[in-house]
């Protein structure tokens, strides 16, 4: 895709590509929308990684920070690399070196797949400044994200908040989640506090179904020895994709992109789709989910646990004091649980599709910063 075919009324306002011959580094960093405030996304590593899907991404984080009713922009930066690669640190290095004139004043790293804490705090020390990124070790002042498991304990508040408007009683209600990384197993064990059935549960290694109940606290043990071979030492054999298709109440997409195809949506049992991994569901399936009368909360709804973790960083970056993560689990909660509500809510109110519903309500707020900013005409 040509890079002038991503531009349209809202964005992107800046697309950024570098390269550095001697570490092999390439990259892109693409700043959305700043109506609302500065950019600020997270920064993914991938060996398939595009400008196309480094761009969505910006838009949807252009979305979630408007939808969540904070105040920063829309933007996300990609390097096109294996994050397992022993050169990893020297490509971290000249990545943010290739940015210095945007970071930290336009955009601030953060961390997305295939990074982590240590990458964070060496993009830090490459530029000197404490302020260039957030996601940082405890021991340099950074909130623990994975630790706290912010992003997955807002996936369960959301999904509780939107069960309780369609007239479905989280209590005994069977959930499939598919991934069981940082979000999927935070999402996992606040489900089952919140009194949820998680029948099934895969990762890249396979997936484990039972109807009665999988042992959440067995399979959080396993993960920590095993990691994604967590499900295999569990019992299940199974191919990751039967999680999509279990017969289940409540379908939690938290891997990757794409995965609820029109297939699935056909096939599904699920009364409630929430996603949370970003872009899990295509058009084509939104559609007919929409059509079945299968609520669905978005994933810049469901998903942006982190992000208030994240806008509390932001204020934190050149703060002495660490942030009080009760004070974080709790607007997490707050703010998902209510805003899970609102979509729901007004979808099935108006009788417009959940995404839809959402993109509205975020773009209404996205649209009255850039009239106030002169930036469209004011109506």
């Amino acid at each position: 895709m040509d890079t002038f075919e991503l531009m349209d009324e809202w964005g992107p306002e800046k697309v950024v590509c570098v390269s550095d011959r001697r570490s092999g580094m390439r990259g892109v960093l693409v700043i959305d929308n700043t109506a609302r405030g500065m950019g600020k996304g997270g920064t993914r590593m991938s060996p398939t990684l595009d400008v196309q899907e480094v761009a969505r991404l910006a838009r949807t984080m252009t979305w979630k920070w408007a939808a969540c009713d904070l105040y920063h922009g829309g933007a996300k930066a990609g390097i096109l690399g294996d994050p397992r690669s022993p050169a990893k640190e020297s490509v971290l290095r000249a990545f943010a070196r290739a940015l210095s004139n945007e970071v930290p004043s336009e955009y601030v790293f953060g961390l997305d797949m295939g990074l982590g804490e240590l990458d964070a705090a060496i993009l830090v020390d490459e530029l000197g400044d404490r302020g260039a990124a957030v996601g940082l070790p405890a021991s340099l002042g950074g909130l623990p994200y994975d630790q706290l498991g912010v992003t997955g304990f807002g996936v369960a508040e959301a999904t509780e908040a939107a069960a309780h408007e369609i007239g479905l009683d989280l209590s005994g209600a069977r959930v499939a989640v598919q991934g069981f990384g940082a979000v999927g197993q935070a999402a996992v064990e606040r489900l089952g506090e919140l009194g949820a059935v998680v029948t099934a549960v895969s990762t890249v290694c396979g997936a484990v179904v039972d109807p009665d109940g999988l042992d959440i606290a067995r399979l959080a043990r396993l993960r920590a020895a095993h990691g994604d071979e967590c499900v295999v030492h569990y019992g299940g054999h199974l191919d990751p994709s039967v999680v999509l298709t279990v017969d289940t109440d409540i379908l939690v997409p938290a891997a990757r992109e794409d995965v609820v195809d029109a297939d699935v949506a056909t096939g599904t049992t699920a009364r409630l789709v929430v996603e949370g991994a970003n872009l899990p569901t295509t058009p084509a399936a939104r559609k007919i989910l929409f059509a079945r009368g299968v609520a669905l909360v978005p994933d810049f709804i469901a998903n942006a646990g982190g992000i208030v973790a994240a806008a509390h960083s932001m204020d934190a970056r050149h703060s002495p004091f660490t942030v009080d993560p009760a004070t974080v689990t709790a607007m997490v909660s707050a703010k998902m649980r209510a805003n899970a509500a609102e979509v729901v809510r007004r979808s099935l109110a108006r009788g417009l599709p959940p995404h839809e519903t959402a993109q509205e309500m975020a773009q209404d707020r996205v649209r009255a910063a850039m009239a106030a900013r002169g930036q469209i005409a004011r109506s």
